[in-house]
């Protein structure tokens, strides 16, 4: 099997959120971690693991973002208003052209995805034949995370919001990071046929996965053994306890 280098791979960064648990004027994205932008760990971590191209999706106060990273290598997708992470995928899709490969989906407030991790998931799905691999956790305290749900023999059946999830769903530990890597065709197979029809009224990327299997095709999950890769920055809070990693990392 050929490396990633040799291999055409895509990567759309969600960055279009206010993040307003931040209680910032920044953008999300641009508060710094160790001295650089949050989403510039992300973006290097994707093109460590064999990226070539990069549609980071914008949206609050996207001036800003696209100044601050306009000497960065990646086109920006306007993502106003926001809903949900599908629409975002979608509003990207025009700056992907005639792309045909792996599309990684990386959150822009998630820099602990290592390149290593990345590099599995596309490993994951070439050798697994998915349409898609998510890439989960097992948490003890798994909090408004979306839920894994498997089927009886342990394959991959639906990811479930937590606000769509009912009791029993939220009993479960293992949980959706938000990252994926898709075969990017079949993904655009499925993507027009989103509905908002859900708790939150948006278009969720979660329910591709459920789309795919009714087309017949085979999707899959990646369990990392590290459970801080599946954590998202979404206070002051968070963001010094990812500083703290980074700064343990570096050591």
């Amino acid at each position: 099997m050929s490396n990633n280098q040799d291999r055409n791979v895509a990567a759309v960064i969600l960055a279009a959120g206010m993040g307003k648990r931040m209680k910032s004027e920044l953008p999300k994205v641009l508060h710094k971690l160790d001295g650089r932008f949050m989403v510039d760990y992300v973006i290097d971590n994707a093109r460590e693991a064999g990226v070539n191209q990069i549609v980071l999706v914008v949206g609050h106060k996207h001036g800003m973002v696209e100044k601050e990273l306009a000497n960065r290598p990646v086109k920006f997708a306007l993502q106003i208003p926001q809903k949900g992470t599908g629409h975002a995928v979608q509003m990207a899709v025009p700056y992907l052209g005639n792309f045909d490969g792996d599309l990684l989906v990386l959150c822009g407030d998630m820099p602990l995805v290592s390149p290593i991790t990345i590099k599995n998931l596309i490993k994951m799905r070439h050798e697994s034949d998915a349409a898609a691999v998510v890439l989960t956790v097992n948490l003890d305290k798994p909090g408004s995370y979306g839920r894994i749900v498997r089927d009886n023999q342990g394959y991959l059946d639906s990811i479930v919001e937590f606000k769509d999830a009912d009791d029993s769903i939220k009993q479960i530990k293992e949980v959706n990071t938000g990252a994926y890597c898709f075969d990017y065709q079949k993904l655009l197979s499925v993507l027009h046929q989103l509905s908002a029809e859900n708790a939150q009224a948006e278009f969720y990327l979660t329910d591709t996965i459920k789309l795919l299997k009714q087309k017949g095709f085979k999707v899959a999950a990646l369990i990392s053994d590290n459970p801080n890769e599946g954590f998202g920055i979404n206070s002051i809070d968070e963001l010094s306890y990812v500083e703290s990693i980074i700064r343990e990392q570096k050591r």
